[in-house]
């Protein structure tokens, strides 16, 4: 088994990678395990309060969940992951059963911040875009999915995502072992990537 990290600021094009990277490989041979399925569970705070809880802080994951359920998938056994509601801002009932995989793509924000996910990885990949086009990503993507206005995908940029972009996510760029820099938009080196794992993963 395989276990890739792939991390980067909100927006940079992470998930266009993952896809990519899946797209690359032999069908059903990767499970992606995205880092936002594993923020805490908040099913005792008020509403009020969920939606004051800093989810670009290492402090809003559940990391001991995380890493059991990797390690489980490392043995060869199925887990039960979490799944998350942004507009509820909370777990939900629901769950997604994962089968382990030759390839488990680990995927978020923080996925390089923790260093015993870290230790679990044979490769470490940072997703690198400019802040300009991070920010216009979030933009789009927040105010079509998550029910939020401009004016709050501003105000929580500059309040909460730039700040803790520079003192956390930007930091574990030192950890990749490769950076794509461009993010989803680097053809070349998505493909170079692509070619690396295929032969990694045989």
């Amino acid at each position: 088994m395989t276990i890739i990290g792939i991390a980067g600021g909100t927006g940079s094009g992470k998930t266009t990678v993952v896809r990519k990277i899946v797209e690359a490989l032999p069908p059903h041979c990767v499970a992606v395990v995205p880092l936002d399925s594993y923020y805490n569970d908040t099913s005792d705070m008020t509403e009020e309060e969920r939606r004051n809880i800093n989810f670009d802080h290492p402090d809003a994951f559940d990391w001991k969940l995380l890493h059991k359920q990797i390690s489980e998938l490392r043995k060869g056994r199925a887990i039960e992951q979490p799944t998350y509601s942004y507009i509820e801002s909370n777990r939900q009932k629901e769950t997604v059963h994962v089968e382990p995989k030759p390839v488990i793509i680990i995927e978020g924000i923080m996925t390089l911040v923790d260093r015993r996910l870290r230790d679990m990885m044979d490769l470490k990949i940072f997703v690198d875009t400019d802040s300009d086009e991070r920010l216009i990503r979030n933009i789009l993507r927040d105010v079509k999915e998550r029910g939020r206005t401009v004016d709050m995908v501003l105000n929580r940029y500059l309040d909460v995502l730039k700040p803790m972009h520079e003192q956390f996510i930007e930091p574990s760029k030192k950890y990749a072992d490769i950076i794509i820099p461009q993010g989803g938009e680097n053809k070349k080196g998505i493909a170079i990537l692509c070619d690396y794992i295929h032969g990694i993963a045989k």
